[in-house]
Formats: C-alpha cells, sequence, structure tokens
C-alpha cells in the first residue's frame, strides 16, 4: 500500500460530475479528501491517495487523460 497526497483541479466542464465516485468505481484506491473547495466553474480537492502502487499510478493517469489537473504534494508514503 502507498498513499500520496495530490491537489486535483477540476475545470468547469467536470465540476458536476462524480468523478472520485468514478474512480473509486473503477481503481482499488481510497481518497481521504482533506480540504476542498468548489464552485459554479471550477474546483479544487487535497487528498490523500491510497492503494497499491499500481492502482495509484492508474488512476492518476486516468484523471489527468479526464482533464483533472493532478498535482502532486509532498512525498509517497509507504503503509
Amino acid at each position: 500500500m502507498i498513499e500520496v497526497r495530490v491537489r486535483l483541479t477540476f475545470p468547469e466542464a467536470l465540476v458536476r460530475r462524480p468523478v472520485l465516485a468514478d474512480l473509486v468505481r473503477r481503481f482499488d484506491v481510497e481518497p481521504n479528501i482533506r480540504r476542498a473547495a468548489v464552485e459554479d466553474d471550477r474546483g479544487w480537492i487535497v487528498c490523500e491517495l491510497g492503494g497499491s502502487s499500481a492502482a495509484v499510478e492508474e488512476a492518476l493517469a486516468w484523471l489527468r487523460a479526464e482533464g483533472v489537473q493532478v498535482d502532486l504534494l509532498g512525498d509517497v508514503l509507504e503503509g
């Protein structure tokens, strides 16, 4: 298991989509939301994303492909 802290920034087109719910269903990862702000035209979430190394990497790649800006914050924590 690893855990990585990320900031996810959502453009207006994705604000109303259940992106995190899709992420959990598609990949065996657990987001732990630490902070968030959502407005009509944009939103961001700071979360710790945990799971196997492969699942986390695939989840982050999927988020980027969907149009979410992914910024890594700090080190990867291995558990």
